[in-house]
């Protein structure tokens, strides 16, 4: 730990996560501190950007063909060419029809029950399981460090695991025999082998909360998660044949993707990897990436194996890369699905990038978007639900997806067989047009398309936004929600949701308030008329509506512990966020200061003081402002 003085931890952790903070991995973290200062250059550089693009009305556009990539010496043009050798796809890559996301912790849990989460996801029957760092885990206490342990102690099969895996066998048999009428396992402990092992490391715009520089700024959280994970699992992965895959989030530019680059660079160095051991996905979840796919793809060179097309992020990058524009208001968030507008020409960008080839004529693959439904409800509406996600796998398969997302281990089942039933490892080297970069193509990026924009979908986005921020709160990152008014009819089924189901929703509220949206629909309750703006008066009504709903719940739908605590907390970071005149980026940065907070006031101050100086000066508050160090 000699080489740990360059930076600080919290009070105890060290001790109490001596396993996950091993004499190496404070090493490897330590040896990557320099990075940290420019990652924090890039992310201000992020905030110029957009604030640049807010003055002057800009719109987001390609890069000139003739420029360097940043931090890198390939030219825009080569890049775009694929004058570039990627990756080849490791054998265990090559087929993830299904690829299941969630954390591998439970919070405030026993480790022998917050390692059963590790055993769904492992005897689930994905091809792959991205183990989850960031949006779907919580980052209350030391869940983070709960997390790295409880994926090491699975990967390595310490006896705490296997006695859980063999009860989570049972029970996820009981429910297949229950529901297909049949056992799902046959052998549980051969199904252990099955499902690719991956990690997703928080994003570049997000800190760390048990690590921080001695100057007490806040230290990367992308750094910390990819060195423990790395670190703490590249042996147990090599000895069983198991590649070390990570993915990317949040990436926006083709400059930070080379940042991730030197980050994992400098972590194989000091592991003894070969350069390109760290193989990545790459979430296309933000717009600024849609412009620079293949200058992505160039950046992370030999280690990039493929893009994911995710629904919620991307949704809320393109409403804050739209703030400035008065005229750029979203309908309700279920008319934007992945066929709407500038979805499907975002969906039509990554296949057409994937499938471009390299120097070496190797392509990468494509995997789908995120499916959140849970066949839980009642007959009907698990039928048609399932229905309908099965249509969507079917569509995406159709399109060239080569796999898909799913949000809950009970999916897996329901939407493999589609394809089962296709039968290709993959679609990778599948035939579609070369990309290309006019200013329609740009125009398609932005393209909104008419659809009812309404009070019953202004509820349902503040019902579940307050949920979520609730849930963050309390620890459950990942959260089955469901707007208030259809809890107790199980013929509309939660849905899993993470920390982009929050963004969201803040952001098209914010929209709808800020740019004087109207309703394209009379609402009896309310009186509104077709034609009528979304004022700050109706969403304050809608507010105390939604709240009190909320606070009448049932405990199985709001915890009960939460009402007079987490639950305050979240309406306040809901109503702030958008009445604020100034649109923040990130709602998690909001819920990240109010983490340890259970009182209004103090909630309410920390909100307003994150508001302020953002409005003000353009600097985001993102250390962990209950940091005690050691």
């Amino acid at each position: 730990m000699s080489n740990f003085d360059v930076l600080d931890t919290r009070a105890g952790v060290l001790e109490r996560y001596a396993d996950v903070f091993t004499p190496k991995a404070l090493d490897v973290i330590a040896g990557l501190a320099a990075l940290d200062r420019e990652r924090k250059d890039l992310m201000q550089a992020r905030l110029e950007r957009r604030r640049r693009r807010a003055q002057n009305a800009e719109r987001i556009q390609f890069l000139d063909p003739e420029a360097t990539i940043p931090r890198t010496q390939i030219k825009v043009s080569d890049a775009r060419a694929g004058r570039f050798t990627g990756s080849a796809i490791p054998d265990d890559l090559q087929c993830q029809w299904i690829q299941g996301t969630g954390p591998g912790a439970k919070p405030r849990s026993p480790i022998e029950k917050s390692i059963r989460n590790v055993a769904y996801a492992l005897l689930s029957g994905a091809d792959g399981w991205m183990f989850d760092g960031e949006d779907a885990l919580g980052q209350i206490e030391t869940m983070s460090l709960e997390n790295q342990r409880n994926l090491r102690l699975a990967f390595a099969r310490d006896p705490i695991f296997l006695k859980a895996a063999e009860a989570v066998a049972g029970e996820m048999n009981k429910w297949g025999e229950g529901f297909f009428g049949h056992k799902i396992i046959e052998d549980w402990q051969r199904q252990l082998d099955f499902t690719t092992k991956i990690f997703r490391a928080r994003g570049l715009h997000l800190e760390d909360r048990h690590i921080r520089n001695t100057d007490g700024s806040g230290f990367s959280a992308s750094i910390v998660d990819a060195a423990l994970y790395a670190t703490g699992n590249h042996q147990t992965l090599a000895n069983e044949g198991s590649s070390l895959v990570l993915y990317l989030p949040k990436i926006q530019t083709a400059e930070e993707a080379a940042l991730w680059h030197e980050i994992l660079g400098g972590i194989e160095s000091s592991l003894g990897l070969q350069s390109g051991a760290i193989k990545t996905y790459v979430l296309v979840e933000q717009i600024e990436a849609a412009f620079q796919l293949m200058e992505i793809r160039a950046a992370l060179g030999n280690r990039f194996v493929g893009f994911n097309t995710g629904r919620w992020d991307y949704i809320n990058s393109v409403a804050d890369a739209m703030a400035w524009h008065p005229g750029f208001i979203h309908p309700n968030i279920d008319a934007v699905v992945m066929t709407y507008g500038y979805m499907r020409n975002y969906e039509d960008r990554v296949r057409r990038a994937t499938n471009t080839p390299d120097e070496q004529g190797q392509c990468a693959l494509w995997q789908g978007g995120m499916e959140p439904n849970i066949p839980v409800g009642s007959a009907e509406g698990v039928s048609a639900s399932m229905q309908k996600a099965t249509l969507g796998a079917e569509r995406e398969q159709r399109e060239g997806a080569s796999g898909k997302w799913v949000a809950h281990w009970k999916m897996v089942h329901i939407i493999r067989p589609v394809w089962e039933r296709a039968g290709q490892a993959n679609q990778a080297g599948r035939s579609f047009p070369a990309l290309t970069y006019t200013d329609a193509d740009a125009d398609g990026l932005v393209l909104l398309e008419p659809a009812p924009r309404t009070v019953r979908g202004a509820r349902d986005l503040i019902s579940v936004a307050v949920q979520y921020g609730n849930a963050f709160e309390q620890g459950f990152q990942a959260a089955a929600l469901k707007p208030a008014d259809f809890f107790g009819n199980e013929d509309v089924l939660y849905l899993m949701e993470d920390m982009a189901t929050g963004e969201i929703r803040l952001s098209i509220l914010w929209e709808w308030l800020h740019k004087n949206a109207t309703l394209t629909a009379a609402d009896e309750e309310t009186g509104a008329e077709a034609g009528d703006p979304f004022t700050e008066e109706m969403f304050s009504r809608l507010l105390a509506e939604e709240f009190a709903k909320l606070r009448q719940a049932r405990d199985v739908d709001v915890h009960d512990d939460s009402k007079g605590t987490t639950l305050p907390v979240s309406r306040i970071v809901v109503g702030d966020y958008v009445k604020c005149g100034q649109k923040a980026p990130w709602m998690v940065d909001l819920l990240n200061v109010n983490l340890t907070v259970e009182e209004e006031e103090t909630a309410r101050q920390r909100t307003r003081d994150f508001l302020d100086l953002f409005s003000e000066q353009g600097i985001r508050i993102t250390k962990n402002l209950d940091f005690e160090a050691a």
